[in-house]
């Protein structure tokens, strides 16, 4: 159960980060001054995160189709670390003129939402909940059309889900009720703490 609790917090987590997406769909509503503009960002912000999450998750799992499975935790921990590093030295605060003057499409946002998920690291940070589960330990013997389990599969819809909500909870609220300027008086910078995230999972996937 815990192993669930983890992955809904994580896809809570992206959802929070304004980088992630509901800073986006704020800044699309305020430019189309309605909060359907909000609403018809959310879609392809999901889908986006989703198909990132679920290209991370496809790849370790056929790579335990032929190496071991503390090879491939070993190389997932090396990701990790070296992706929070990275995040830690480049760590800034967000452009906030970059969000202003944009027209995009359902298409435009998919891929974008693909690659902000891809750069954060987040589908990498599934993997250490991912080993923790059963189907991760006998994946290895399994062809490549089942390269994923089906609780790999489950695990990647509960985090979509929670991000979704997530961000489309936060978009709303700073849309009709606080606006994003108070982001500029009060910024977080979740970039340092995704960075340190990073680096705990690649550690945490190496020692259990």
């Amino acid at each position: 159960m815990s192993a669930w609790v983890v992955l809904f917090g994580l896809g809570a987590y992206h959802g929070l980060n304004p980088a992630m997406g509901w800073l986006f769909a704020v800044a699309l509503g305020l430019q189309q001054k309605t909060s359907r503009a909000v609403w018809r960002a959310l879609p392809p912000l999901a889908l986006g995160h989703l198909l990132s999450m679920s290209a991370v998750v496809a790849l370790f799992g056929l790579l335990q189709i032929g190496l071991s499975n503390v090879v491939v935790r070993i190389a997932a921990a090396v990701v990790l670390v070296a992706l929070g590093i990275t995040k830690l030295v480049s760590s800034r605060h967000p452009r906030w003129a970059s969000w202003t003057g944009m027209r995009v499409g359902f298409r435009d946002l998919t891929i974008w939402s693909f690659l902000m998920a891809t750069a954060h690291g987040a589908g990498l940070m599934l993997l250490p909940v991912l080993f923790s589960l059963p189907a991760a330990e006998h994946s290895q013997h399994m062809h490549a059309g089942a390269a994923l389990p089906q609780p790999w599969l489950i695990a990647v819809a509960v985090h979509t889900l929670a991000y979704l909500a997530t961000a489309g909870a936060i978009g709303l609220v700073v849309y009709r009720y606080v606006g994003v300027a108070f982001l500029r008086r009060a910024w977080l910078n979740l970039d340092v703490l995704w960075g340190i995230a990073l680096i705990a999972a690649g550690v945490v996937t190496v020692i259990f």
